[in-house]
């Protein structure tokens, strides 16, 4: 896939004018109602021209994003996390890895021990 999991795009499918607001909301994984709040409060408290002008260069300027960029909401979650902060996400990744690692060993050790009622199942299944 050509297309960055990691680059800020308008969000076309759950847009109300642009999907800029939509698209902010996809890149940092805050609800896009709160978002739209927070335009619509930045705007009338003093932002009011520099607002609009920032929300249509950004929805002239971004990308659509493309469909299928995430596979799951999972995976999508995961990205809005290396979005915000890679070096959290990539702990994760590298604690999940090495729980993964220890309870595969954990298994390995199970099964390769001399385990007579298991290996009794095992024949019994042949």
């Amino acid at each position: 896939m050509s297309a960055s999991r990691t680059k800020f795009y308008l969000d076309k499918q759950n847009r109300k004018w642009s999907g800029v607001c939509a698209g902010i909301a996809d890149y940092t994984g805050i609800d896009v109602t709160w978002v739209r709040v927070g335009a619509i409060l930045l705007t009338l408290i003093g932002g009011f021209p520099w607002t609009l002008i920032a929300y249509f260069l950004v929805a002239w300027m971004a990308n659509a994003k493309p469909t299928g960029l995430y596979d799951s909401p999972e995976e999508a979650k995961f990205w809005q996390g290396v979005r915000s902060n890679p070096k959290r996400s990539a702990h994760q990744v590298r604690s999940t890895f090495r729980d993964i690692d220890r309870r595969l060993a954990d298994i390995e050790m199970y099964y390769t021990s001399r385990n007579t009622r298991l290996a009794d199942e095992i024949d019994s299944l042949r």
